[in-house]
């Protein structure tokens, strides 16, 4: 504490003040106690100047006598005047939820990672923060680039870096995206067990706010049918759905074609040589299985039963020769079974439809059948409705549209073949489609190993979809605002590492929670600025931050974190 004395000779102030480090570290004053002015002190006092001064050194002695105390008894007290306004661009409320995603991030050696490539490279900037702000925003408040840097500057780490600066790094980030992804994959395995013994594999698409096409950026089959121009992206996850790899393709590619490449690379610079492959029908073709038929790959790929030949799709839709997969007993007819029964029901045959012998197993349930009767049902009620509305045309981008089972004849008054059109609901058509209700078809060349096991591992496909969605909506990595190529790729892989860092974190709470808990948690991590003295947390406790604490190996939930204890707590969050 020191006494300080500002103003004109005839206008003096006196002011109790103390030095602190700020966020930057940098030594900086702030005013503990303001005692007043001297002419007005000297009159309230009673005193000259030298008096004032004397009694003004007292009070600094009482304020550090006051000040080592509290520190000793951790016990912190501030005060505040009503009368007194706030001052101009002071930032009292700072984001702090990025300190444990930032744990994570750097369990993963990211900041090394950064040094490498600068050793590559001729830049000055501070990619390894550049890099960091970009995933933390994108996990507390994704947006544009512009955005997130305005966003960082409410972290409780400010970066120091310019809008400029990040542009910049835009280009290395792409042209490093291969590294990047291979080296963060065998960081990972030192802080985690990672399931690579099976590779889920699935495609998806963004779409650009742009009308015309450029470079990748191609008209294609929108999954959102959206009438924009669209990228593609193949993405590799392990068993526990954490992702393992990416790649982009163009938006008008056959999608079958993005996988070949892909999976090389994760042979190649994964160390990845073992594993089943995984993935739906449309990315499990003939070529496909061969291509995972070699050394110690494997596949495991859904199977439409609609595009088998005569004799498979009969013996798959044949009501006899299952089993119960819970206890392996045999049924006689799954079209007896209880529609409230909660078992699934299997069969196997051998099959091989080119040159790969193959185990063809398909599954029945009777939760799925009596969903897909109930959809059936309301699609049948519309197609009845558009009938009596006299309305008939079919979408034929969408195959659940109802008009589907609505057909059409021609007759005369007599019943005789004529150009009149009589529409009329398709029985047949519904009668073939109820035939497949509840069954799902898997191809593998696992032929010993028991259909529980396999179908178990195909049920798990459900991780990287979630994985896509977690993209699109949690961290909004469409619609895609950057244009050229390699801002493209950058974007891409800043969504892709913030996912993996979000999907590791989700591990380490042992999927307690959803993602919307997890996230909502991690936005609400306030702290406000108190007078420069500390931070006073603004968000509640709970469960969640009591395990997010417990596995980052720090605490922010104290009623007071001195700036000190704050630089500590960051610290220990960027401790390998």
């Amino acid at each position: 504490m020191k006494l300080t004395i500002s103003g004109s000779k005839n206008s003096e102030s006196l002011y109790i003040q103390k030095s602190y480090k700020n966020n930057q570290g940098k030594s900086s004053t702030t005013t503990v106690r303001k005692l007043g002015k001297l002419t007005e002190l000297c009159e309230t006092l009673g005193t000259d100047r030298d008096g004032v001064i004397a009694w003004a050194k007292e009070q600094v002695r009482i304020e550090t006598e006051k000040y080592k105390a509290e520190k000793e008894t951790n016990n912190v007290v501030i005060t505040f005047k009503a009368n007194e306004q706030m001052e101009y661009n002071q930032k009292k409320l700072f984001l702090g939820g990025y300190l444990f995603p930032q744990s994570i991030y750097y369990d993963l050696k990211l900041d090394y990672i950064c040094k490498r490539i600068k050793s590559k490279h001729k830049f000055e900037y501070d990619l390894n923060a550049i890099l960091s702000d970009l995933i933390y925003t994108r996990i507390l408040e994704p947006n544009s680039k512009r955005s997130s840097f305005k966003t960082a500057q409410n972290l409780l780490e400010r970066p120091s870096y310019s809008l400029y600066d990040v542009y910049r790094s835009l280009s290395v980030l792409a042209d490093e995206c291969d590294f990047i992804q291979s080296e963060v994959y065998k960081n990972s395995l030192l802080t985690t067990k990672r399931s690579n013994k099976i590779l889920y594999y699935d495609c998806t698409n963004y779409y650009f706010e742009i009308e015309q096409e450029d470079g990748d950026k191609r008209y294609g089959k929108s999954k959102e049918h959206r009438p924009n121009p669209i990228i593609q992206m193949g993405m590799f996850t392990d068993g526990d759905g954490i992702p393992l790899a990416f790649s982009l393709f163009p938006g008008n590619q056959n999608e079958q074609k993005s996988l070949k490449p892909l999976e090389q690379t994760v042979i190649r610079d994964f160390g990845c040589h073992k594993f089943i492959y995984c993935s739906d029908a449309g990315l499990g073709s003939e070529s496909i299985r061969e291509f995972n038929n070699i050394g110690e790959r494997s596949f495991i790929v859904t199977q439409s039963i609609k595009k088998l030949k005569k004799e498979e799709k009969e013996w798959a839709l044949d009501n006899r020769g299952f089993r119960r997969l819970s206890d392996g007993k045999e049924i006689e007819d799954i079209s007896k079974i209880d529609p409230e029964d909660k078992d699934v029901y299997y069969k196997e045959d051998p099959y091989t439809p080119k040159r790969i012998h193959q185990n063809l197993i398909v599954t029945y349930s009777p939760k799925y059948a009596m969903y897909q009767k109930t959809i059936r049902e309301k699609q049948i009620e519309r197609a009845n409705k558009m009938l009596a509305e006299g309305k008939h045309k079919r979408t034929r981008k969408n195959p659940n549209d109802p008009a589907r089972f609505i057909s059409q004849i021609a007759v005369t008054n007599q019943g005789e073949v004529a150009d009149k059109k009589v529409y009329t609901l398709d029985e047949e058509k519904i009668a073939e489609e109820s035939r497949y209700d509840g069954l799902y078809a898997l191809c593998t060349d696992l032929l010993d190993d028991d259909p529980k096991t396999i179908i178990n591992v195909s049920e798990g496909r459900w991780q990287i979809e979630a994985c896509f969605r977690n993209l699109k909506t949690d961290f909004q990595a469409r619609p895609v605002y950057v244009r050229n190529e390699q801002s493209v790729t950058s974007h891409f892989l800043v969504c892709f590492l913030a996912l993996l860092i979000y999907k590791l974190l989700e591990k380490k709470l042992n999927k307690k929670y959803t993602c919307d808990e997890i996230l909502d948690t991690l936005k609400a991590i306030n702290f406000a600025d108190i007078q420069e003295q500390g931070y006073m947390p603004l968000y509640e406790r709970n469960r969640i931050t009591d395990d997010l604490h417990d596995i980052c190996g720090f605490r922010t939930d104290f009623n007071f974190i001195t700036k000190q204890k704050m630089r500590t707590i960051q610290k220990n969050s960027k401790r390998h």
